[in-house]
């Protein structure tokens, strides 16, 4: 089988080479998993460049979001062959590669309706905004959530999930086409952060209230500025830090204006309660059968031109998820 291997840190189109390798066999509670569609995320730029917080040995196969259809599986395992999943392969050895073989616990069933680049674009970023909007924020319908980064694959989903809760969602992303998908996402208003101010807007659409809930995946200015558009006991979400700086948060200013700063790291409670994130899963993929939620993909590449579309995504310049393709 073709897999991609990380053989020097470097960038994307340095490290990353495209080897020959056997097909894996899986052990004890495992599946193989016949890739169909494998997603991009920015830290797999991150990954080849030595730069994430996980490290591992060289090589490696990076890739942390798949979809495809069950080949063979190790004893103790419930899944079947021939079922169509999702999956979030551990590192070393990720899912860009033809096959690979995944802890069961890694592993989700799919609809035979959501197509395979969809199911691979939706765990991570659903899973987030579905546990910051609804375990962390509490978020009820009729409020105003405010998501920054609209166009982007959280950001999108985070509109879409705040839609389906009944929240009025305004959102902001940089530029008139960005602007535009996060109105087809669903935003009641999306504002263009290039050149209107956000702040300015949000408390004029809630006639000074402030926004319930927000959602920032950007941290830094974006952060400061949120605290002057948050409501009376409003929730604010830090969910990255996409704009390089990490603010702080002073709280004397919460304490005058009752909110919180909530932080938001799906991947410590995925670790801690992985039930409930089975049960998340379960509540997302009948709301994509309901047609409330359709994951965004950008643009789908061969799976030969994997360093290119990295390369793209380091650019900022598209929204939703990049796809590849074995």
């Amino acid at each position: 089988m073709r897999a991609w291997l990380v053989k020097e840190l470097a960038d994307p189109g340095e490290a990353l080479h495209l080897e020959e390798l056997s097909t894996p066999t899986p052990e004890r509670g495992e599946v193989l998993i016949r890739v169909q569609a494998a997603a991009l995320n920015f830290f797999d730029i991150l990954l080849c460049q030595g730069k994430y917080q996980e490290k591992p040995p060289l090589p490696f196969t990076p890739g942390a979001e798949i979809s495809g259809t069950i080949t063979a599986a190790g004893e103790g395992t419930t899944l079947k062959v021939g079922q169509r999943v999702l999956a979030t392969p551990p590192l070393p050895s990720g899912g860009l590669a033809e096959w690979v073989s995944v802890p069961e616990e890694h592993v989700y069933p799919i609809p035979d309706s959501m197509s395979w680049e969809e199911a691979a674009s939706m765990f991570i970023t659903y899973q987030t905004a579905y546990y910051a909007l609804h375990r962390c924020a509490k978020i009820q319908p009729g409020e105003v959530l405010l998501v920054h980064a609209g166009s982007g694959g959280v950001g999108s989903a985070a509109i879409q999930l705040g839609v389906a809760a009944g929240a009025r969602v305004i959102a902001t992303a940089g530029g008139p086409e960005k602007v535009r998908i996060c109105k087809e996402f669903g935003a009641e208003v999306a504002i263009d952060y290039l050149t209107e101010d956000f702040v300015e807007i949000v408390n004029k659409v809630t006639e000074k209230r402030g926004a319930n809930v927000i959602f920032d995946p950007v941290g830094g200015d974006t952060f400061d500025r949120s605290r002057k558009c948050i409501s009376f006991e409003g929730r604010l979400l830090v969910i990255g830090f996409a704009g390089g700086r990490i603010a702080d948060a002073p709280t004397n200013h919460a304490l005058v204006k009752n909110y919180s700063v909530v932080g938001v790291h799906w991947g410590l409670f995925r670790r801690l309660m992985p039930e409930r994130v089975v049960e998340a899963h379960n509540d997302l993929m009948a709301l994509y059968e309901k047609g409330v939620i359709r994951p965004a993909v950008f643009k789908e590449f061969p799976f030969e031109e994997l360093p290119q579309a990295l390369n793209l995504l380091a650019t900022r310049k598209t929204w939703g998820k990049l796809v590849v393709k074995p």
